[in-house]
């Protein structure tokens, strides 16, 4: 299974590949940011706790739904 992942990534274009490696990029970027602002107590923003879990909990949701239709629009391409 992971071979046929490297073939099929070798088989990118180079403006493929770009995408690919941009859209990882931002679904860890906003999972790590939803996640940062659940654990962080001391965060120099002042939110309730409550808040800063619900928009924590906003943004990892958000990264998910994003990696979700990243990867169903990778494969209706296929």
């Amino acid at each position: 299974m992971f071979q046929k992942i490297v073939i099929n990534f070798k088989k990118k274009s180079l403006k493929e590949r770009f995408l690919l490696v941009i859209g990882m990029l931002f679904f860890l970027l906003y999972l790590g940011l939803g996640l940062i602002i659940i654990f962080w107590k001391s965060m120099p923003i002042s939110m309730e706790p409550k808040y800063r879990i619900a928009f924590g909990i906003l943004l990892i949701v958000y990264s998910f739904i994003r990696f979700i239709r990243f990867f169903s629009i990778q494969k209706e391409e296929l």
